[in-house]
C-alpha cells in the first residue's frame, strides 16, 4: 500500500495512547478485565470516547470476537460524522487506516459495491479527523487476525439508507458489522442513568431511537435495528455505564453502551 493513501491515526494519543506498547499493554488490560459471553456476534454497537472514559464498556464487546479471530475476515463500520456534514454515508479513497498497532486495509471492492448506492459518497474529509471509527481499530487489531475495513461515515441519513448498505455488504460469518455510539450527553449523572436505560430497552426491544439526543449515533443504531427486525438478530446489553462511572465527575456525564446482536 502506498503510504500516501493511507489514513493516518488523528486521535492517536489523545483518545488513546500513541505509543504502540503503551496501547497494546491498555487495551490488553481492558479486554482482560471483560466478562466473556456465549455470544458469536453478527454485529456489535460500541462506545467511542477516550479509551478511559469508555473503553472498558468497549472491550465486553470486542471479548466476544476472540473465538472468531480467524473466522472474521471483513468489518464493515458505521459511525456518525462530529466535524464534517455529510449528506448520506461518506467513504474513504484512502486504501489502508493506520494506528500505531499497524494498518489496516480497506475492503475497495465492498466500498464500491456500495458507491452504487445513491447514498454512499467518496470523502476523504469526513474522514480525516473523525474519531468514532478510528477509535474501535485498536481493538479490533487485538482480537483479531487478518481482516479488512469497510468505513462508513454516517451524516445526514434515513435509517433505511444505511440499513441498505449493511443488507448489501452483510454477507455470511465472515462479516462483522460495527456501530459505534455513546447516548446521552451531559446530563447529570442520576438523569443520564435513567435515559440511557430508556434508550438500551428501546434497542433491546427493536426499537428505533427517536433522535441523536439519546445517541449521537442513532441513524447508524437505528439503520441496525431495521436490519435486525429483517434478518432476525437478537440484541443483548453487555455493559452500560456513564463517564461519572469510569473517569468523570458527575455533574455531567456521557453514557456508553455495548451490545451484541446475534443471529
Amino acid at each position: 500500500m502506498e503510504a500516501a493513501n493511507i489514513r493516518p491515526p488523528a486521535v492517536a494519543g489523545m483518545f488513546y495512547p500513541g505509543d504502540a506498547s503503551e496501547l497494546a499493554l491498555e487495551v490488553a488490560g481492558m479486554m482482560g478485565e471483560a466478562t466473556r459471553g456465549g455470544q458469536r456476534p453478527k454485529a456489535l454497537i460500541v462506545p467511542h470516547a477516550g479509551y478511559i472514559y469508555s473503553g472498558p464498556v468497549a472491550a465486553s464487546a470486542y471479548a466476544l470476537l476472540e473465538p472468531l479471530r480467524r473466522e472474521v475476515k471483513r468489518v464493515v463500520m458505521f459511525g456518525p460524522t462530529h466535524r464534517v456534514a455529510v449528506r448520506g454515508l461518506a467513504v474513504p479513497t484512502a486504501t489502508g487506516f493506520a494506528t500505531p498497532l499497524g494498518t489496516v486495509p480497506i475492503d475497495r471492492g465492498a466500498l464500491s459495491r456500495a458507491a452504487a448506492l445513491p447514498q454512499v459518497q467518496a470523502s476523504d474529509e469526513a474522514h480525516a479527523l473523525e474519531h468514532s471509527l478510528e477509535v474501535q481499530l485498536p481493538f479490533l487489531q487485538t482480537v483479531l487476525d487478518d481482516f479488512s475495513l469497510a468505513p462508513f461515515a454516517v451524516g445526514y441519513a434515513s435509517a433505511h439508507e444505511v440499513a441498505e448498505v449493511m443488507e448489501l455488504l452483510w454477507d455470511g460469518p465472515e462479516t462483522l458489522i460495527v456501530v459505534s455510539s455513546d447516548l446521552s450527553h451531559y446530563h447529570p449523572y442520576g438523569a443520564a442513568q435513567r435515559l440511557d436505560r430508556h434508550t438500551a430497552d428501546a434497542i433491546l426491544g427493536l426499537q428505533s431511537l427517536a433522535d441523536h439526543e439519546q445517541a449521537c449515533g442513532a441513524t447508524p443504531i437505528n439503520g441496525l435495528i431495521e436490519a435486525a427486525r429483517r434478518r432476525g438478530l437478537q440484541p443483548t446489553l453487555l455493559d452500560l455505564r456513564n463517564s461519572g462511572d469510569t473517569a468523570g465527575d458527575r455533574s455531567r456525564v456521557v453514557g456508553y453502551a455495548a451490545f451484541a446482536f446475534t443471529e
